[in-house]
């Protein structure tokens, strides 16, 4: 847990309104999400306000249904508000043509994801540059072997996925991720998958990610210990955030999904 120890130095701004010349990686403003109409409508972002300052790791979480996912496809431009802006590495996403999203997201975006997503039919290193290729760019190989090292593969690079564990496969996916450089790497369960020692090793290359280069990681969890990692973590509740710690332990965190998880009437029996 060394790694935690180092924040950098804007880890303590909180997700608060923000000025509007201030230097953020993800800018959320009354972001609201709803599917359907009339009496079926399904409101899953309820006008968030957020803001996430540049190098920081932040963890979403909240009970199932709460708006996690919907607020990872929006804040990264896979799905768009109903009403609102969003800002990634200060542009405005919100009304961008579907193809200068795509092309931003090859360029400016990493994603993790919990099933790793790699083309088995390709190499490690093949994987890894993939973003740059689809983003109509020369495959940079020195940079592959640099984030490879970074990631504990330098000598995976001719393997293909299956060749490698699950804990390599999702170094992998965090190479890729990383490879462009990106203002923001997203990660949707990244850990989900893997053993609880496997889990702690990928958690600590994002945390590496944040203090040493400067990434700035978002990422959606269920799980408490995950979510510690982080520089602060988000609660959301009804498509709304509910409450925010900044720097808790796992027992403070899986405290407060709990408080957040029981029906009132179940907090005032206690």
């Amino acid at each position: 847990m060394g790694l935690r120890k180092k924040r950098h130095e804007h880890a303590n701004a909180v997700a608060a309104d923000p000025g509007p010349t201030a230097d953020w990686a993800v800018e959320l403003r009354g972001v609201r999400r709803q599917y359907g109409r009339g009496g079926n409508t399904v409101h899953a972002l309820r006008g968030l306000d957020l803001a996430l300052p540049r190098g920081s790791f932040t963890a979403i979480m909240g009970p199932s249904g709460s708006g996690k996912s919907t607020f990872l496809q929006c804040a990264a431009g896979l799905d768009r508000p109903t009403a609102g802006t969003v800002h990634l590495g200060g542009t405005d996403i919100t009304g961008m043509s579907e193809n200068k999203l795509t092309a931003l997201r090859r360029t400016r975006l990493g994603f993790v994801f919990q099933a790793f997503n790699l083309l088995p039919s390709l190499t490690v290193e093949q994987n890894v540059v993939l973003p740059t290729r689809l983003a109509g760019h020369r495959p940079d190989r020195h940079r592959a072997a640099e984030v490879l090292a970074q990631v504990g593969l330098a000598d995976k690079a001719r393997r293909r996925p299956g060749q490698l564990s699950g804990g390599q496969q999702q170094r992998v996916a965090i190479a890729r991720a990383l490879v462009t450089r990106p203002d923001v790497v997203f990660a949707d369960e990244p850990t989900g998958a893997l053993d609880t020692t496997t889990a702690a090793e990928i958690l600590g290359l994002l945390r590496g990610a944040v203090d040493g280069l400067g990434s700035t990681v978002v990422m959606v969890t269920h799980d408490p210990a995950a979510a510690a990692w982080a520089d602060r973590v988000l609660f959301l509740a009804d498509g709304s955030i509910a409450d925010h710690l900044e720097r808790a332990s796992a027992q403070h965190i899986a405290a407060r999904m709990t408080s957040l998880t029981t029906p009132a009437y179940a907090r005032a029996a206690a």
